[in-house]
């Protein structure tokens, strides 16, 4: 590393253990499995070998945890669930007897636009293996597990996938994550160590920054908001998948430092490639986090964070150094209600957009699964040196999540640009989508 690049992870890595230790000193371990206490809300799907979560909803432990968990089915079919239960024993049981919880997926995404500069409609889908070992610490809170994930990302009978469909219309932004035509790719692959009962976590290797920088309890690209301002902030230009190291560490009972860096050229379909890039350029994204939550368990819902970051120039790209911070409010409400307000700025790195502000709201109606939401969005697209500044974008989108059975969701949701940056013959446009996921 250059000295002096990796400031940001060196500063919040020595305030961390300095912050974490005293109270971890104190801390007593039998209390460790008492539901007050940090580490202990991962303990109910110990029997299926997942690991202490590190990251969000979308992570893997999280997707594991969540496909694991009994869903309300009122819907068609829903019986039919129970044909299905050989399989899952079978999953049960490997994670049983070798510490070993894997899953797969497939997910597949339809958009259409009703104006375009070109093409007018994508769609893709994506198919995931994942899963966890966890040979150390095992039945404790003190676990040393693998995490892994690899994904073919596809189009599936059109000229783009979703994830291009913003460039076609003139919008600066995605209408849809995940779903490129990436091929085969390896987005995880990298080891989690927890110590103290939890409170102080560490990974490194090939890590999704995603899955853990400024998350809260909307973030999942898969069962949530489609368009990027909402599932994360458009203002932190996340590297994608690659080399990287992260710590996090819990203050007290309600506080948290997160820090971390990771290789800001990433690649996640050439993995080994990201090494030598790590090292050889010392180009990388750095992070950190503090933030506040009401208690362990509803650590997404119930979230206050602030998130700094900074990234070197990344110079075969021609994309110059920056920095920014990220301030994310989320509450869950009455168990049904989840609002959130998340606001960004970015001076420089690549950033989608360097002002951001949204609002919405979650609803989680009572005796189901499925989850209603509505977000708006501004953002204020980079201006160029020598350029006349573009126009400020307005997103809105609606999103319903109804869950058919077990382990298999569908997704309608409608969104609403005005003031298309790249586009301003068009005063709004719209984009219809539907997303299915079938778990395994």
């Amino acid at each position: 590393m250059r000295q002096g690049q990796n400031w940001t992870f060196a500063l919040a890595s020595g305030l961390l253990v300095s912050l974490v230790e005293p109270v971890l000193a104190q801390h007593d371990p039998e209390a460790a499995h008492s539901n007050s206490v940090v580490g202990s809300e991962d303990e109910v799907s110990a029997d299926y070998a997942a690991p202490h979560q590190f990251g969000g909803p979308s992570s893997v432990a999280g997707q594991l945890k969540s496909d694991h968990s009994a869903q309300v089915t009122p819907y068609w079919f829903g019986g039919l669930t129970a044909k299905a239960q050989p399989y899952y024993g079978f999953k049960k049981g490997v994670a049983d007897r070798h510490a070993f919880a894997f899953g797969a997926d497939y997910n597949a995404q339809v958009q259409g636009a009703n104006e375009s500069l070109g093409e007018d409609d994508a769609a893709g889908g994506i198919i995931r293996v994942y899963g966890t070992w966890t040979p150390l610490g095992r039945g404790t809170l003190n676990t040393g597990s693998v995490t892994f994930k690899v994904e073919n990302r596809h189009r599936l009978g059109t000229d783009i996938a979703p994830q291009q469909l913003g460039g076609e219309i003139g919008y600066i932004g995605l209408t849809a994550v995940p779903f490129s035509d990436a091929g085969t790719i390896v987005t995880n692959l990298y080891w989690q160590q927890s110590f103290r009962n939890n409170r102080l976590a560490v990974i490194a290797g090939i890590v999704d920054v995603t899955d853990y920088v400024s998350v809260y309890g909307l973030v999942n690209p898969w069962t949530d908001f489609a368009n990027l301002v909402f599932s994360t902030d458009p203002t932190i230009p996340a590297p994608n998948q690659g080399l990287g190291a992260a710590v996090r560490g819990t203050i007290g009972e309600n506080f948290y430092l997160l820090a971390g860096l990771s290789d800001a050229n990433g690649d996640p379909s050439d993995p080994l490639d990201s090494f030598d890039s790590f090292f050889t350029t010392n180009e990388t994204f750095k992070h950190v986090e503090f933030g506040w939550f009401s208690s362990y368990e509803n650590r997404f819902s119930d979230n206050v964070h602030l998130t700094l970051w900074q990234v070197d120039e990344r110079a075969a790209a021609g994309v110059p150094d920056g920095w920014g911070t990220a301030l994310s409010f989320s509450r869950k409400i009455n168990d049904r209600w989840l609002p959130f307000v998340r606001a960004g700025y970015a001076e420089d790195g690549g950033a989608l957009l360097e002002r951001s502000l949204s609002a919405g709201v979650g609803y989680f109606p009572k005796g189901h699964s499925d989850v209603l939401g509505v977000g708006m969005n501004w953002g204020r697209p980079p201006s160029e040196p020598d350029g006349p500044r573009l126009n400020d974008q307005y997103t809105a989108e609606v999103f319903y999540n109804m869950q058919l059975f077990q382990h298999t969701n569908i997704t309608a949701n409608i969104e609403w640009i005005s003031d298309p940056a790249l586009n301003p013959e068009e005063d709004s446009l719209w984009v219809f989508g539907l997303r299915a996921r079938v778990s395994f």
